[in-house]
C-alpha cells in the first residue's frame, strides 16, 4: 500500500467501512455522513446555487423539465424543489431510476440537466452525448461538477480514491465498469473537455462548451472530508476557511478540486 493509500485508508470514515459502493448501502452511509458535516452541507447547497445561477445565465426562456443525475444523498432538490431527483440506483428519496446514457425521456423534453461527480462514473460518454442532443429543449443544456485536473487535485484523485482511477492518458473515452459507482476515470471531464475539446466539438456539433471554471470552495471541501472521509477541523472553521479560499482566488486553477462545465444544445 502507497504512502497516500494508507493516508486513505486512516482517514475513510467509518460508515464506510465494509460497504457495497455500488448499492443502495452507499446512499445510506453517506447520509450518515452528511448529516454530521454542516460544512459539507453548506458546500453541496453552493453547487447547487451554481447549477441554477449558471442555468439562468445560458438557459433563459427555455421550456422544458430541469433534473439532476446522480443526485445522491443531497439532491439539488433540497433547494429547487421543481428540480427532478433522479439516480441510476434506487432510493426513496428520489423521482424517479435513470440511466444517464439511456433516458426513459421524451425527446426535447428538457431544459437542463445538473451532475455532480457523476459524468466520471459514465462507461460511454458518447452515449451520454447522444442523449443530451435527443432530450434537450434547444439553447437548453447540461451543467457539470467534475474532478478538476489542476496540479492538487490530479495528486489526490490518483492517490485517495481505491475504487476510482485519475488517468488523463486514458485512449478514448469508454471507461469498463462493474458498477455505477466504480472503476471510473475522474479525470474524464479532462480528457474530454479539455485533453479532445476538438474531438468534442467535430463528432457533437450541436453541443457545444460554453462555459468552465474552477470552483472556488475547495478548501472547504477538502477540510469537511467529503462524503467518504473524516472531517480535518471542526464545522466552525467554515468562516476562516471561506476567507482564505477568497483571498486564494487568484490561485484557483492550481488548488482547485472541482471544475464546472456547461454544455448548450444549439
Amino acid at each position: 500500500m502507497s504512502f497516500f493509500s494508507s493516508i486513505g485508508a486512516f482517514l475513510s470514515a467509518k460508515e464506510m467501512d465494509g460497504v457495497d459502493i455500488n448499492s443502495e448501502d452507499r446512499l445510506v452511509a453517506h447520509r450518515i455522513v452528511l448529516k454530521k458535516k454542516i460544512m459539507l452541507r453548506n458546500v453541496f447547497s453552493e453547487f447547487h446555487d451554481q447549477f441554477m445561477n449558471l442555468d439562468i445565465k445560458f438557459f433563459s426562456d427555455v421550456l422544458g423539465l430541469r433534473l439532476e443525475l446522480g443526485a445522491g444523498v443531497c439532491p439539488i432538490k433540497d433547494s429547487y424543489s421543481d428540480v427532478l431527483s433522479t439516480d441510476i440506483v434506487a432510493s426513496d428519496d428520489h423521482d424517479i431510476v435513470l440511466d444517464a446514457q439511456s433516458m426513459n425521456l421524451a425527446d426535447a423534453s428538457v431544459r437542463a440537466i445538473y451532475g455532480s461527480n457523476c459524468f466520471h462514473h459514465f462507461s460511454d460518454p458518447d452515449e451520454f452525448f447522444s442523449e443530451l442532443n435527443r432530450v434537450l429543449s434547444s439553447g437548453g443544456g447540461a451543467i457539470l461538477i467534475e474532478p478538476y485536473y489542476g496540479p492538487l487535485a490530479s495528486i489526490m484523485y490518483q492517490h485517495l480514491f481505491s475504487e476510482e482511477g485519475f488517468d488523463k492518458k486514458m485512449n478514448g473515452w469508454k471507461t469498463p465498469s462493474s458498477g455505477p459507482a466504480s472503476d471510473a476515470n475522474q479525470a474524464l471531464s479532462y480528457v474530454v473537455f479539455k485533453r479532445d475539446l476538438s474531438i468534442f466539438n467535430q463528432k457533437y456539433p450541436d453541443l457545444e462548451i460554453v462555459y468552465q471554471k474552477p470552483l472556488m470552495n475547495y478548501m472547504r471541501y477538502f477540510m469537511s472530508g467529503g462524503l467518504n472521509f473524516v472531517s480535518l477541523v471542526p464545522d466552525f472553521m467554515e468562516v476562516p476557511l471561506r476567507a482564505i479560499e477568497f483571498l486564494m482566488a487568484p490561485f484557483a486553477k492550481f488548488f482547485a478540486l472541482h471544475h464546472i462545465i456547461v454544455i448548450r444544445h444549439k
